[in-house]
């Protein structure tokens, strides 16, 4: 790996820089108290500043109006973006909208991209992703109990739903329903797009998150499907291939939510390390001189520095050599960097004390809100049984050490 950044990439992430620092961050107080959807007016003045600026969507297409960045230069791109909890959202980088760009560039017939892509991709709209059901595993999305049935020349949708993010005013839903029950677990179900003013589209809530129900983007619907028909033509791809395009979407998606963790982690270490320097714990020491402190600095830097390393390279091996042989650096990161940076999250407000778990700095917000990253794309317990099994059955097939 060439571990300089690309020329072109230098100024672009420099222009980010600025852009957060000057108008993102300082956005951030009023965009956290009021609410996502309350914010809208000044969120669309922000993202009217990246546009400007030429820095609209560095994951989505040239061909759609974005930066066209590959996934390892996406991944600095994301890190610079994860220092403030606006950051993807600004630049039009944010989940799921970013993942089902990708799905319709990928699968989208000429008539879904020109309804649903294009306005997507410039902003325009929102969408949801509904796989995750609360009476299924969610780390186990073979098994779903949404149906869509065949009718004519229409499906018949009928589940259950939630923790479908930023439900709360999207266009449309992609749907990951079972079309056909009888065939392999793992060519069972499809994705539809439905939209959200179909008959028998139910949002029933936003689902608190440790007391927060959230709004708008910012917010995670729990959705009831009751004979909700839209026309077979919404499928995207072949019928049975949910769980393939599925995978295609989330791998490069833990690459995107690894890299925002890291930047989670910058923002987080700067905070801790300034209110370490500053905060006295007498007349003439901080808290910087306390050798407990001084070994948490030390160990974030390097835990930071090693996942980054790992998250680039997994993004690396997926340009180069496909997502097959990156298969184990994915579950790998996936479950390290959330553990890095909830470690990091929770030494960082050790360290304010009792300002730490108030919501004058964005320590609370983060732990919150980012607790899930251990759950979400599959449960870091799942990842570590996946990919130690992969390695114990290389060394099985190989006969064991030699």
């Amino acid at each position: 790996m060439d571990f300089a950044i690309p020329a072109a990439l230098a100024p672009k992430l420099d222009q980010i820089d600025r852009l957060l620092t000057d108008h993102v961050i300082p956005a951030e107080a009023e965009v956290l108290t009021r609410g996502f959807a309350a914010s809208e007016p000044l969120l669309r003045e922000l993202r009217a500043k990246v546009k400007a600026a030429g820095l609209w969507g560095p994951q989505i297409p040239t061909d759609t109006g974005g930066m066209g960045l590959d996934l390892v230069a996406h991944g600095l791109v994301s890190e610079r973006l994860g220092r403030s909890p606006l950051g993807h959202y600004v630049f039009g980088a944010q989940a799921p909208d970013a993942g089902n760009i990708e799905v319709l560039h990928k699968y989208g017939t000429a008539e879904q991209k020109a309804r649903w892509l294009a306005p997507l991709a410039a902003g325009d709209i929102r969408s949801c992703f509904s796989m995750t059901e609360p009476d299924s595993p969610g780390s186990n999305p073979v098994i779903l109990t949404t149906t869509a049935v065949k009718d004519g020349d229409d499906y018949i949708i009928d589940g259950h739903k939630w923790f479908t993010t930023g439900a709360d005013g999207a266009a449309f839903a992609i749907v990951m329903a079972v079309t056909n029950p009888e065939a392999p677990k793992h060519a069972r179900a499809s994705m539809i797009i439905v939209p959200v003013e179909t008959p028998g589209f139910e949002l029933v809530r936003n689902i608190p998150i440790m007391g927060d129900a959230g709004a708008g983007w910012a917010s995670h619907g729990e959705i009831r499907y009751q004979g909700v028909r839209v026309p077979q033509a919404n499928r995207l791809g072949p019928e049975g291939a949910g769980f393939l395009i599925a995978q295609e979407r989330l791998g490069p998606g833990r690459i995107h939510h690894c890299m925002r963790w890291i930047g989670i982690c910058e923002r987080v270490f700067d905070t801790m390390c300034a209110r370490a320097a500053k905060r006295k714990i007498d007349d003439e020491k901080t808290l910087a001189t306390r050798q407990i402190i001084q070994a948490w600095v030390a160990e974030a830097r390097a835990e930071i520095d090693a996942a980054r390393l790992m998250v680039l390279h997994a993004a690396w091996t997926i340009e180069h050599k496909g997502f097959a042989v990156a298969r184990d650096q994915v579950s790998l990161i996936k479950f390290h960097v959330s553990d890095v940076m909830m470690r990091l999250i929770d030494r960082a407000i050790q360290v304010h004390g009792a300002l730490g778990v108030t919501s004058d700095t964005v320590l609370a917000h983060y732990y919150v809100h980012e607790r899930g990253a251990r759950i979400y794309d599959g449960p870091d317990e799942v990842h570590k049984m996946v990919v130690a099994k992969r390695i114990l059955d290389r060394y099985a097939k190989a006969g064991g050490a030699k």
